[in-house]
């Protein structure tokens, strides 16, 4: 990405990859307004305060910057898992997520979209989903429809491996000017 864009890659953890710099997204080291973009692939639901890593992110996002921001979508409504849950670089995870995480991105100060591959609402039934991770049947029924946006076709998410769908809900956050 470095030929197309001045981007930096982060890392706190470091145990499983390197990156040019160390941040924590519950204190971020930068100044206000410096950054253009976020990009947030399945790391928020290892940040213990949600709320303090999304005021942090919008903080250092100048006035219309964008975050994008991936998670596992697991139930309906964000919850701390039932029992100790840890992937596998041994990293905790605080958060199984919901999609109440837009109304928390929007208190933070971003206008949120939330992105989703064409295969979330299909049956997907040669992808059976891991058993007891998704409570399908909850995600299904909170999700806020009218709201999302699907990108990409059925073809494009098998090509590039989009399934489960649920894995690869994106909130797009625009940072409020």
């Amino acid at each position: 990405m470095g030929r197309w864009f001045d981007y930096t890659a982060s890392d706190f953890d470091e145990r499983g990859h390197r990156a040019e710099v160390r941040l924590d997204l519950q204190d971020i080291e930068l100044p206000d307004g410096s950054l253009d973009g976020i990009l947030s692939s399945h790391v928020l639901e290892h940040v213990p305060d949600t709320d303090r890593a999304l005021a942090e992110l919008r903080r250092v996002l100048s006035p219309g910057g964008s975050l994008y921001l991936q998670v596992p979508l697991l139930q309906g409504r964000t919850a701390p898992p039932a029992v100790p849950e840890f992937h596998g670089d041994d990293t905790p995870v605080f958060w199984r997520f919901g999609w109440d995480l837009v109304e928390r991105m929007e208190a933070a100060g971003f206008t949120t979209t939330p992105l989703i591959p064409a295969t979330f609402f299909s049956d997907e039934p040669d992808v059976p989903p891991p058993t007891g991770e998704f409570d399908i049947a909850d995600i299904l029924d909170t999700a806020p429809r009218d709201r999302l946006v699907v990108l990409g076709d059925q073809r494009a998410a098998d090509q590039e491996g989009f399934r489960p769908g649920y894995m690869f809900a994106t909130f797009e956050g625009v940072a409020a000017g």
